[in-house]
């Protein structure tokens, strides 16, 4: 049997995709596994280059981009494996990564879902944890300064911990997870699906675990442009935030944040 089917959403990310699963097949030895790339539509010749490996990977076309949920899920229904791999075209997995978390989550029955530690480039630690975004953490950040609405944090230490969320730049999902869980909300089509996922996963009785000995290269957090202000983060979040809080409780947020904001500008022009 296929332990772990690896499903790989690319979009225009020829090269990268390519680097992906090189490492996936360079670092993956002690298991079985399949790989299931499914392409949003891309322009940049990716579909010509991923039908060159089709004796290595399983390969979706789609002709326009379905986003992220949809596109994990059309590899999702398709996967044979018994773990599900979800992982972002602009990692690198690290020797022995992907045979970490599963043993881990053989070892773990209450685990729904298992993240590795998300490298920089330059090998340092990348921010991939969150707390679950709540009205009181958004006052805590917005009024009162201190972190709180999608605060990153990192574990400290070596050893596995429980966490309420983890990014899904590679993100294990367990049998037990597809089967009480099931699969991404595809009402989003970008940002929020980790949140959302990783509420369902704890809402269920599950467990979400953050395992730093196992550890992919995540170039995004290196390369990708940071916005400067928490007002335009939370902007580009907004679609996405409607279907997670709700709309009464994402609006009520939205004006904690719009006032926090207002009252900020007010003390520092004073100050």
């Amino acid at each position: 049997m296929t332990d772990v089917s690896i499903i790989i959403a690319s979009f225009n990310t020829k090269e990268l995709t390519l680097q992906c699963i090189k490492s996936i097949v360079d670092s993956a030895k002690q298991i079985k596994y399949e790989i299931i790339v499914v392409d949003n539509g891309s322009t940049d010749g990716s579909v010509g280059e991923l039908t060159k490996l089709t004796k290595l990977i399983k390969l979706v076309k789609n002709s326009e981009n379905l986003g992220f949920a949809k596109a994990n899920n059309q590899g999702i229904k398709i996967a044979k494996g018994r773990y599900i791999l979800l992982l972002n075209t602009d990692t690198k997995v690290k020797n022995g990564a992907i045979e970490k978390l599963i043993n881990f989550a053989e070892e773990t029955p209450d685990a729904g879902a298992v993240g590795p530690r998300l490298l920089n480039p330059d090998g340092s630690t990348q921010p991939s944890v969150f707390r679950l975004p709540t009205i009181s953490r958004v006052i805590t950040q917005y009024w009162l300064g201190k972190n709180g609405l999608l605060d990153k944090y990192s574990p400290q230490g070596p050893k596995p911990d429980k966490v309420e969320s983890l990014v899904m730049a590679a993100f294990l999902i367990t049998p037990e997870a597809l089967k009480e869980v099931g699969f991404l909300d595809e009402r989003y089509f970008m940002f929020y699906e980790d949140l959302d996922y990783c509420r369902r996963v704890w809402k269920s009785g599950l467990k979400v675990y953050y395992l730093p000995r196992s550890e992919v290269v995540h170039y995004h957090g290196a390369s990708g442009k940071k916005i400067a202000e928490e007002v335009n983060q939370w902007r580009r979040l907004i679609p996405s935030s409607k279907i997670y809080h709700g709309l009464m409780k994402h609006y009520v947020i939205n004006f904690i944040i719009w006032s926090g904001q207002k009252w900020k500008r007010l003390v520092n022009t004073q100050s």
